[in-house]
């Protein structure tokens, strides 16, 4: 691993050094080191790229990591890792994906991870995403999750688009069981010519089910952001998704959020906001010594917190 490499697995992952657990490192489209535990095992597939990563039942305060960093101009992947998660679970899942294209042909990576949550188990995903480098190629992110959640079992979902990802569309589908909850923060951030899509689709099907989407993002120079979310409630349940964002420059975001209530006793709520800093904010921080940049640069960092 060269110091490039290492950069990417520390953005991504907060991995300074091999990590306690079990894990899996993907390096320009090969599995590079892996480390299986006595309760999480990780199983190259046979028939597509990918793996598939089997947590046994009961299974309490472990962890799973599996980033991907690409360093190579031209490489173009499509992975498919699925995890089964078993009953009772409780494990935190750590993936995402760093770019470094240095080149002048486009980089891509589209990771379809198929999540399948036994009864009253819990899981916490984080997944960040992350571009670097000075070559005019361009750096391509489209994660794909799709997440089936058992009677009483949870997921929360912590989705991260750090910086220099030139075009992302980011989908997510869920189905949601009897006293399931599906709870989902993403944060993304787009400058330049950026173009970043957001696209959540939940069939609440259980019985006193609950979704909580929350989806914060800036918008800066000419990028431009679209969010998409649609929230079916087929049963008595909870349902919550809000769309904040914040221009800057010349940034565009459009948001486009669907509900639609199948029972009598389906609670759902859409929240969404669009605008830019407000000028009495930035002359707050300016009181206190800041200059504009430093005050914007402070307002962004809070909102994305």
């Amino acid at each position: 691993m060269d110091a490039i490499q290492k950069q990417l697995f520390e953005q991504i992952a907060d991995l300074h050094a091999v990590p306690q657990g079990a894990y899996n490192f993907r390096i320009n489209g090969q599995s590079t080191d892996r480390n299986t535990t006595e309760n999480i095992n990780i199983v190259t597939k046979s028939d597509k790229p990918g793996i598939d990563i089997i947590i046994k039942a009961g299974t309490k305060n472990e962890s799973v990591h599996i980033p991907v960093v690409i360093s190579q101009t031209g490489l173009q992947e499509c992975v498919y890792n699925d995890f089964f998660i078993g009953e009772g679970a409780d494990v935190t899942i750590v993936a995402g994906c760093g770019i470094h294209n240095p080149g002048d042909k486009m980089s891509e990576h589209d990771g379809i991870h198929t999540f399948h949550v036994g009864k009253n188990a819990h899981v916490r995903y984080v997944e960040k995403h992350y571009g670097t480098g000075e070559g005019t190629g361009e750096r391509i992110l489209n994660p794909e999750t799709v997440i089936y959640l058992d009677e009483g079992s949870t997921l929360e979902m912590d989705t991260v688009q750090i910086e220099g990802v030139d075009s992302t569309v980011r989908t997510t589908r869920g189905t949601v069981g009897d006293r399931a909850t599906l709870v989902i923060r993403e944060k993304i951030m787009t400058h330049d010519q950026q173009y970043a899509k957001t696209d959540f689709s939940v069939e609440m099907n259980g019985e006193d089910s609950s979704v909580d989407l929350v989806s914060r993002s800036v918008a800066k120079g000419n990028s431009r952001q679209e969010f998409f979310s649609n929230i079916d409630g087929n049963n008595r349940c909870k349902g919550h998704s809000e769309c904040d964002a914040i221009l800057m420059e010349s940034g565009s975001v459009a948001a486009a959020p669907k509900l639609t209530a199948n029972h009598l006793d389906a609670s759902l709520i859409h929240e969404a906001a669009i605008g830019k800093i407000a000028g009495d904010q930035i002359i707050k921080l300016m009181t206190l010594g800041l200059d504009e940049e430093e005050a914007e640069k402070q307002i962004v960092n809070g909102f994305l917190k």
